[in-house]
Order: structure tokens, then C-alpha cells, then sequence
């Protein structure tokens, strides 16, 4: 399955730290923020990474080259920074199977693989990884209803009277039905082309859209503050497999010494 990644953004909300650099390559613990995306979908076995450039695209592409891990990297070039579903149109040449899509701005610890197992399951024409957030934060996301079964069944960007806390995280899975349903979306109040728009096309039009419920946890980087909360949960985690994995060593000495 070939990914998607988002990495277009400016990133003013960032300031300072993108003053002379695009958002996607902002450093957490020690690395672009982009290749914290590449490296959770590279655990998902991508096939190919599809990376939508647009503001300070070079510092991307020289960084990257044409492969990251092994796994080859396509760039598409959002020419104007007008919403997901117009940065998602700039790769409908390059995708013609179910893919993964990544905003290039998130970095998850995360049950992802359940995403894409449900995409697999042929029964569902996309399925999101959605998360509750605190009734008066909603408002800043998009809003997901859901029906008895899981399946979501209305998107809402950013309502000003949230219906639910449930919100849309950075991660989904498509089928390329997504493609007509964005070339059909108008502009919003905000002059953007909403992803949120192209998703509910697709609920009117009979397609089945899985919610599957986060574990774990996930970070929008979208001010400074939010750059160093990441960088501490991932230095966290990363101390913590390393406790995990000295126990495992002491275990197998123990039992060798049996």
C-alpha cells in the first residue's frame, strides 16, 4: 500500500522554529518531523512514500533525495496551499490502489496497523483513526458522528457547536474513491477545499467509512509548545523500550545461568 504524506504547510503558527524552514522540517529529538511520519508508515510496510510539497519544497527534496529507508519517495507539488482535498487532487496520478494518508504535521505512538487492517477487510471504502478530545476543544477539529456500528456517518470541520468530541487525527485509509469526491468539493466560508466535504460525499453517496478508536497517542504539531511535548513522549517512550528491553537481556542471562 502505497502513503500519502502532507508536508505542503508554511507553519506560521510555528514561529520561530519555521522562520527558514517549511513546517514538515522542524526538528523532534533530533530529526525532521516528516521523518517521524516516514518512520511509523515504514512500519506499516509502504510500498512507496508520496510526499505533497509545496512551501520551501527544496530543504525537503534535498533532504530526502528520492528514498528514505529503502523505500522510494514521489514528490507532487501543491502549487497553492488551498485545503487537504486540493493538496490530496496533486497525487491522484501517482495512487490508483487503497492508500494511506498522513498529515505531515502529527506524530503518532499509535494503534496506525488497525487502520489498515480494516481498509484490507474489503468492507469499509476508508477507515480513520479518531480520538476523543475534550468537548470544548472539538471545535478545532473535524468532528466525526458515528452510527451503533462504528462507521462514521457525518464530518464536520472545525463546528462552531460540536454534535460529538469525537474528532478526525491525522491518519486514514482510501480507496481511490476519494479522488472524484475532492474534485467535487467547493470552497469553504475559509476559502479552502475541505477534506471534510470530499468524506461526507462519499457517506451520501452508499460508501461505508470505519471509525477505529486511538490507542496510544498522537501529537498535531502546530505551535512551539506542541513540538516539545512531542519530543518528551518520544524520549519517554524510547527510554521505556530500553528499560523493556534490558529486563528481556536479564531474563535470557537468568535462564542461560539455570
Amino acid at each position: 500500500m502505497k502513503a500519502v504524506v502532507l508536508a505542503a504547510g508554511k507553519g506560521t503558527r510555528l514561529r520561530p522554529l519555521t522562520e527558514e524552514k517549511p513546517k514538515a522540517m522542524v526538528e523532534i529529538d533530533g530529526k525532521p518531523l516528516v521523518a517521524h511520519c516516514f518512520d511509523r508508515l515504514a512500519e506499516l510496510d509502504a510500498e512507496e512514500f508520496v510526499v505533497v510539497v509545496g512551501y520551501l519544497k527544496e530543504r525537503i527534496i534535498e533532504h530526502f533525495g528520492d528514498e528514505y529507508r529503502g523505500i522510494p519517495i514521489t514528490y507532487a507539488h501543491q502549487r497553492e496551499q488551498l485545503g487537504l482535498a486540493h493538496a490530496l487532487l496533486s497525487v491522484e496520478e501517482h495512487v490508483d490502489d487503497e492508500f494511506m494518508l498522513m498529515l505531515g504535521d502529527n506524530v503518532f505512538d499509535a494503534n496506525l496497523d488497525d487502520a489498515v487492517s480494516r481498509q484490507q477487510e474489503d468492507r469499509a471504502d476508508a477507515a480513520f483513526l479518531v480520538e476523543e478530545v475534550p468537548f470544548e476543544d472539538a471545535s478545532r477539529y473535524g468532528v466525526c458522528d458515528t452510527n451503533k456500528y462504528g462507521e462514521i456517518t457525518e464530518v464536520i470541520e472545525k463546528p462552531d457547536d460540536p454534535p460529538s468530541n469525537l474528532v478526525m487525527t491525522g491518519f486514514y485509509t482510501f480507496s481511490p474513491a476519494i479522488f472524484p469526491a475532492c474534485r467535487l468539493v467547493q470552497p469553504s466560508n475559509r476559502g479552502e477545499y475541505e477534506i471534510s466535504e470530499a468524506i461526507d460525499l462519499l457517506i451520501r453517496s452508499g460508501r461505508t467509512i470505519d471509525a477505529i478508536r486511538l490507542e496510544g497517542w498522537r501529537i498535531d504539531v502546530g505551535y512551539p509548545e506542541d513540538r516539545d511535548e512531542a519530543e518528551r513522549r518520544l524520549r519517554e517512550a524510547a527510554e521505556a523500550d530500553d528499560v523493556a528491553a534490558s529486563s528481556e537481556d536479564e531474563e535470557a542471562v537468568a535462564e542461560e545461568s539455570d
